[in-house]
């Protein structure tokens, strides 16, 4: 049976995944629930799939001297899986523990990955790669976490932008301490 794999992304309500500004991680609006739900999903051994971006700049969280108490549980068990960086450019030895570089086709190696994994696979992140991966159909889940913000004056990296058109099956839909929703879809190419 082939691994799942699932896109694992943050957004506010407007489709960021991401802001310039002083909002600060999460954009300040994770609570208890939510943590706990996390901390939860990466408790399962999992691989992670990264792009070279989303690897780069998490890499310095992976310093020795980096003080990783500093982090959410599930990050730091994020951290702790295997992990499999598409890169042309990056080269091994590189920091993150037990991690390899694929240099082919993403859905090259996702496809085989799905087929050779023991374990689920899952993206956080990696926005380029996962898009990519939507388009090609390898996405099983997109797992949406909707924070309660707009931030249509600092928002950078709308998420789906270069995607196809999908319609969506709702799977699960949660809400974690009155305002944080994560939504887990199913994924079709709308024809």
């Amino acid at each position: 049976m082939a691994a799942t794999y699932t896109f694992d992304i943050f957004s506010t309500l407007d489709g960021f995944a991401n802001h310039d500004g002083d909002w600060g991680g999460y954009w300040g609006k994770q609570g208890p629930e939510f943590l706990a739900y996390r901390a939860a999903a990466y408790r399962d051994p999992l691989r992670m799939v990264l792009g070279a971006k989303t690897y780069s700049s998490n890499a310095p969280f992976l310093d020795a001297g980096f003080d990783r108490s500093l982090f959410d549980g599930w990050i730091t068990r994020m951290f702790d899986s295997p992990v499999t960086v598409l890169s042309s450019r990056l080269t091994e030895p590189i920091e993150w523990p037990d991690t390899t570089i694929e240099s082919g086709d993403p859905v090259e190696v996702v496809t085989r990955l799905k087929a050779e994994s023991d374990v689920p696979l899952r993206s956080h992140g990696s926005l380029t790669l996962n898009r990519a991966l939507l388009n090609a159909g390898l996405v099983d889940t997109i797992e949406v976490t909707v924070f309660p913000v707009i931030s249509g004056k600092t928002g950078v990296d709308r998420i789906f932008d270069g995607a196809a058109d999908f319609d969506l099956e709702l799977l699960e839909a949660r809400i974690f301490d009155v305002h944080t929703q994560v939504l887990t879809y199913r994924p079709t190419r709308h024809s």
